[in-house]
C-alpha cells in the first residue's frame, strides 16, 4: 500500500494566526520606535547646544576676551552684527571689543537642529549670554547683536533651576511626542550640566536636575 506523501508549507490557518501577530508586534513597536526617535532628535539638539556653550567659554578662557554666544535664526552667522533670536534653531561665537575702534571676531558658528525637525528650545526669552576673560558669565548692558530689546543683551541669570540652588540660565530642549525632555543649564561660573527635568538628582541619578 502506497503512503501519501505531505507536502511542507504553511495552512492558510497558520499565515492568518501569523500575519496576525505580526501585525500586533508592529501596532506596538511603531509608536515606541517613534518616540524613541524624537527623544534622539532631542538628544542631538541638547548635545549641539552643550557643544556651543563650552566652545564659548573655551574661547573666553583662550584668548583673555569677553566672549558672546548668541542663538540666532540666520543663515549667514558669520556677519556681525547678529540678528540674535530667543529659541533660534542655531548659534554663532564672537568675541567683543576690549576698546574703542575695535570690532567683534567671528569664531564659529553651529546649527541646533539639522535633522531635528520640531525640536523646541525655550531659554526664558534669552538670546545672548557672555563670558568674561575668566570663562564666567557677565552682563553686557550694550548691544551684543543686530536685535535690540529683551533677551539679546547678556544679562547674568538670577533665578535658581531648584529651589535654594544657585542662578543659572536654563534652556529647556523638548518636541511633541518625546517623552525624555532634556535641560542645558549655564552656571554663573560657566559650568555647563546637561540633565533630565523629570529626573530626581541623587548620588545614584548624577543626569537628573533637580
Amino acid at each position: 500500500m502506497q503512503r501519501r506523501r505531505r507536502t511542507s508549507g504553511f495552512t492558510m490557518i497558520e499565515m492568518a494566526v501569523t500575519m496576525t501577530l505580526f501585525a500586533i508586534l508592529v501596532a506596538v513597536g511603531v509608536p515606541t520606535m517613534g518616540t524613541w526617535i524624537k527623544n534622539n532628535k532631542v538628544r542631538a539638539v541638547s548635545d549641539a547646544l552643550q557643544t556651543g556653550l563650552r566652545a564659548a567659554q573655551t574661547e573666553s578662557l583662550r584668548s583673555s576676551r569677553q566672549v558672546v554666544f548668541a542663538l540666532t535664526d540666520s543663515t549667514t552667522p558669520t556677519l556681525y552684527p547678529l540678528p540674535a533670536a530667543a529659541n533660534g534653531l542655531s548659534w554663532a561665537i564672537y568675541t567683543l571689543p576690549s576698546m574703542v575702534g575695535e570690532t567683534p571676531t567671528f569664531i564659529q558658528s553651529g546649527v541646533l537642529s539639522n535633522a531635528s525637525a520640531n525640536v523646541q528650545i525655550n531659554s526664558n526669552a534669552v538670546a545672548a549670554v557672555c563670558f568674561n576673560s575668566m570663562g564666567r558669565l557677565v552682563n553686557n548692558g550694550t548691544s551684543v547683536t543686530a536685535v535690540t530689546g529683551a533677551g539679546t543683551n547678556c544679562i547674568q541669570p538670577s533665578t535658581p533651576a531648584v529651589p535654594g540652588g544657585p542662578p543659572v540660565q536654563v534652556f529647556a530642549i523638548s518636541t511633541p511626542g518625546a517623552d525624555r525632555p532634556l535641560q542645558v543649564n549655564l552656571g554663573l561660573g560657566g559650568q555647563v550640566h546637561m540633565c533630565e527635568p523629570t529626573v530626581a538628582l541623587s548620588v545614584t541619578h548624577p543626569e537628573g536636575c533637580q
